[in-house]
């Protein structure tokens, strides 16, 4: 089944309501992701590497209800990805997602984890969702090894006259005789070279051969580090040691001081085993792969903003709201974005962001969120910064205003300032051109407003 974020469907079978049923009309925490090792999450269980916000509940992957007596309603939000539970599988695109692919994910993917969208081939991929894996692996390697590298005990044999462990008889009376000065004896030792390094060392040359993955192992100076770590830590690697790799990380590691390996791990079995077998192949265990919409495009807007130095800061720091209120208590206050005039008392921008239709649904929340926090720094103009997916909003790319009621002539204002994505390209090289001229018009929309005069509506 396939269908949008932030859209319905109406569907007839009922054996795929009663499978996604039990992923649907709850929070991702309320599924247990450590009964579903093959469910992955990002960001990772929908917090972690998102600074002190507190996001409260997570977001539900569905809604999904009765609509007649023979049908059923499948609502999303925006949650993407691919999730399924025994043989039922559910897509969910982005809304931007046309017969060529979803160039729009691929790029604010590629942009949030600082992946060279100049070199991305997409023309070779199978325009699936396990194609976006690959991007994940440099954020969740560098995880990992802020820990160190990966040991642990491991068994070795030695066949030599510096005895230091346990003689191996057998093998010493087998391979030694008649005796010339050497002795087999077995040890147990801390190794680098272990199954979890031999199966992020599986993963990159994985990737290394093919057109996305190979683009992501290059990018940066950090993941190239990185990679010649685990490289050089597995001299024993062999190809077609993978099978064996794979059986012996069956068992998900349970470590008291590595334990940013474990998700390293589910990953690198998630990349590996789409070649040699198939998700879903326990019983209602739920597998795939999910996205936080509106996470991707906060961090994306982020990258566009850090890319023109503008001042504008993407704020993960709290604020006092009242005065004598502690900075760690409920009442602080975080702005995606704000460039700060006199910090951090005043500023002279405040933005939010928001992944779904501004121009067509009720903003009243939205409203009073984003005039909260122009009142608090003694801002005048407050944006809502959303995605374009209508060919025909010129007033939302030049900045629609939203005076607030109050009749003087510097009133204070909410603009509705929308990116237009494109979405009738048929390359990727052709989306990324258009992209940035749209991510160059928001800029100049920020910085010269009056540049191009917006639709006035109180």
């Amino acid at each position: 089944m396939k269908i949008t974020d932030n859209s319905s469907h109406i569907f007839d079978n009922e054996k795929d309501f009663n499978n996604l049923i039990r992923i649907a009309n709850q929070s991702i925490d309320e599924i247990k992701l450590d009964e579903n090792p093959n469910l992955l999450v990002f960001p990772q269980k929908w917090r972690q590497g998102m600074g002190k916000k507190d996001f409260g509940k997570m977001p539900q992957i569905c809604s999904l209800h009765k609509h007649s007596d023979c049908n059923y309603k499948l609502s999303t939000g925006n949650v993407m990805g691919f999730v399924g539970i025994n043989d039922t599988e559910l897509t969910i695109s982005s809304r931007f997602c046309h017969d060529k692919g979803d160039f729009f994910l691929h790029y604010m993917l590629a942009k949030v984890f600082n992946i060279n969208v100049v070199n991305l081939d997409l023309s070779k991929g199978n325009g699936n969702y396990y194609d976006f894996l690959p991007y994940l692996f440099p954020a969740y390697l560098q995880n990992a090894l802020s820990q160190g590298l990966f040991k642990q005990y491991k068994r070795n044999q030695y066949n030599d006259a510096n005895v230091k462990g346990v003689i191996d008889v057998s093998r010493h009376i087998r391979i030694n005789i008649p005796f010339a000065g050497k002795i087999a004896y077995n040890t147990r030792e801390h190794s680098y070279d272990n199954d979890i390094t031999q199966l992020v060392r599986h993963t990159i040359e994985y990737l290394r051969v093919r057109p996305i993955g190979h683009t992501v192992l290059t990018s940066n100076d950090d993941t190239r580090q990185n990679t010649s770590k685990i490289e050089f830590a597995t001299p024993t690697f062999k190809k077609s040691d993978l099978q064996k790799v794979l059986r012996a990380n069956q068992k998900l590691l349970n470590h008291p001081y590595f334990t940013k390996y474990k998700d390293l791990q589910i990953l690198c079995k998630l990349i590996l085993q789409r070649e040699y077998t198939t998700f879903g192949n326990e019983k209602d265990k739920i597998h795939g792969i999910l996205f936080d919409g509106a996470w991707l495009w906060e961090e994306y807007i982020a990258t566009v903003f850090n890319e023109h130095k503008k001042g504008i800061t993407h704020k993960i720091g709290t604020d006092k709201l009242f005065e004598k209120d502690d900075v760690g208590k409920n009442q602080g206050i975080i702005p995606d974005f704000i460039a700060y005039k006199n910090r951090p008392l005043t500023a002279s921008f405040i933005g939010d962001t928001k992944y779904k239709h501004i121009d067509t649904k009720n903003n009243r929340e939205d409203y009073f969120q984003i005039i909260t926090y122009m009142y608090r720094y003694s801002c005048k103009t407050g944006y809502l910064i959303f995605p374009i997916d209508k060919e025909n909003k010129e007033d939302y790319m030049k900045g629609r205003e939203r005076v607030i009621a109050g009749g003087k002539e510097n009133a204070s204002k909410v603009i509705e300032l929308g990116l237009k994505i494109p979405q009738i390209e048929k390359t990727f090289s052709d989306f990324q051109n258009l992209i940035k001229e749209s991510e160059i018009r928001l800029i100049k929309t920020i910085l010269c407003p009056n540049s191009n005069p917006p639709s006035t509506t109180s």
